[in-house]
């Protein structure tokens, strides 16, 4: 990238992390100072080192002062990254009892023994022979403990940011102390602070999340995004803004492969929208969804699914017992399926899944269940946030979407979802048992489609080798409520009895 002009565009630095490169609407300003601040395990040194590799690759010479860990602990941490330092040097500046050798590739002092002046003039020594063009100091705790006074630490900080600005020379300063006193008076003469937080969820593992407090001069995402840390460094999933993503796509009808189906939805679901299958467990809320699945892929269409109620051998061996061969097509590759576990993937990381699904030319996405993925959410509040645009992202790609919804209860009045997002689907289909003359049965009935008609009508469900839908029960009524009461005829009736026997 060609470097700006004062009064031009900013020249900006890529951070090493692409998704942190989409939250800052590019990357870090270059000759700015910057700050990542984090409580402990927040993952602040990685997203230093990715940083000066980031240069690294560019050619540019990267410097990491170490106020806190030797040169032996960060080769050793780099190493489990697989990451090569060539081209960064190290310099430490840490408490040892190591002797000062001849032969010693890299200066050590003793804290107490120099004042933050002699440091910082140190620092400036190794930065006149190396020339760096990305200088990173971990951490400013450090430079707090060398300091006499708040007032000469602000002022060697500015000091600093002006020696190295003027050399050409961007700044990534590391605080382990975010919030604390004194603190914001220093983000005030920061171009950029990065803050990241690590907290530990009720159930599962440590949850990890990045917000951008400020960017001085550029636009940025506001507001916080999931991000982990993995063999290779922080991985970032920007928050998903559906009014960013629009794809034009030709409108249309997508069929479940099952003519009476199709019937009940006014023909089938409308291309790029949402439906929601609910129904107490086992009424076949999950063949219904697989059983679209299939006729995509003999159309030629690829799916996505993610499963989070059931191990995909128990989706392939339920499927081949329905006569729906789904392992076929994922070996062909039309159909993929994803096992979640909510305890371990943040919010963003699924949406970033489902949006890698979505551009790797998947035309439906089957979400089984709301109420594993609501187990991955901090509130219901939440979940319908990002199922909103999810929601709203997937349909602006013309991607359909089936979402499982199991309620509590098997039979009766008392039949509530363990949260109700039937407000942002287009569609909603409804499972019921019920039962009839010491016989239990299962219904299906469309409540809602904002597209179109539909039938009003509530038809039998059967599964025998395959999904049948039969034709309208009329003898019976309250049939969704789960207390039905005959009303048909005594030859109905007798009709009745005898496919009960």
């Amino acid at each position: 990238m060609n470097k700006a002009n004062e009064f031009g565009s900013p020249q900006l630095l890529d951070t090493g992390i692409d998704g942190l490169n989409s939250v800052l609407c590019g990357g870090l300003i270059a000759e700015r100072l910057h700050i990542v601040e984090g409580n402990p395990g927040a993952g602040k040194t990685t997203l230093a080192m990715q940083f000066l590799l980031a240069g690294a690759a560019l050619g540019e010479r990267g410097l990491f002062v170490s106020l806190a860990e030797t040169e032996r602990e960060l080769r050793s941490f780099s190493a489990a990254h697989d990451w090569d330092l060539n081209g960064i040097e190290i310099l430490e500046i840490i408490p040892s009892e190591a002797s000062l050798t001849p032969d010693a590739r890299y200066t050590m002092y003793h804290p107490s023994e120099v004042e933050l002046g002699e440091t910082t003039r140190a620092v400036l020594s190794e930065a006149q022979r190396l020339k760096p063009k990305r200088l990173v100091f971990d951490s400013l705790s450090g430079l707090r403990v060398l300091a006499e006074s708040p007032v000469r630490y602000r002022r060697q900080i500015l000091a600093l940011k002006q020696h190295f600005s003027n050399q050409g020379c961007t700044i990534l300063f590391v605080d382990d102390r975010p919030g604390q006193n004194g603190d914001m008076d220093l983000q005030t003469i920061a171009n950029s602070v990065i803050s990241l937080e690590a907290y530990t969820a009720e159930y599962g593992t440590l949850r990890r999340r990045v917000q951008v407090r400020k960017v001085r001069g550029c636009a940025f995402r506001e507001g916080f995004h999931d991000y982990v840390i993995r063999k290779g460094g922080l991985k970032v999933f920007p928050r998903l803004v559906a009014s960013e993503h629009f794809t034009e796509f030709a409108p249309g009808l997508v069929s479940s492969g099952l003519e009476s189906v199709d019937s009940l939805l006014g023909g089938g679901l409308t291309r790029g929208t949402s439906a929601l299958i609910m129904g107490p467990a086992g009424a076949g809320k999950s063949a219904i969804a697989t059983q679209y699945v299939v006729a995509a892929a003999a159309r030629g269409e690829r799916s996505a699914m993610f499963v989070f109620d059931e191990s995909i051998a128990t989706l392939v061996e339920r499927s081949a017992g329905l006569g729906m061969d789904v392992k076929e097509h994922i070996d062909a590759g039309t159909v993929s399926v994803r096992q979640i576990n909510p305890a371990e993937l943040s919010p963003g990381e699924f949406s970033h899944a489902v949006r890698k699904a979505a551009e790797g030319g998947a035309s439906l996405v089957v979400i089984d269940s709301l109420t594993g993925y609501m187990n991955a959410m901090p509130s219901e509040r939440f979940l319908s946030l990002h199922l909103h645009e999810l929601l709203s992202y997937l349909g602006q790609q013309g991607i359909t979407t089936l979402m499982i919804a199991t309620q509590h209860g098997i039979i009766g009045v008392n039949q509530q979802p363990a949260v109700d997002t039937s407000y942002l689907a287009d569609t909603v289909v409804l499972l019921r048992y019920f039962e009839s003359f010491g016989l239990v049965r299962q219904v299906i009935s469309v409540i809602k489609k904002r597209t179109g008609k539909h039938e009003h009508t509530i038809r039998e469900l059967r599964f025998d080798k395959g999904l049948v839908v039969g034709p309208p029960i009329v003898d019976f009524h309250g049939v969704l409520a789960g207390a039905p009461e005959f009303v048909g005829s005594a030859a109905n009736k007798d009709g009745l009895l005898d496919e009960a026997i």
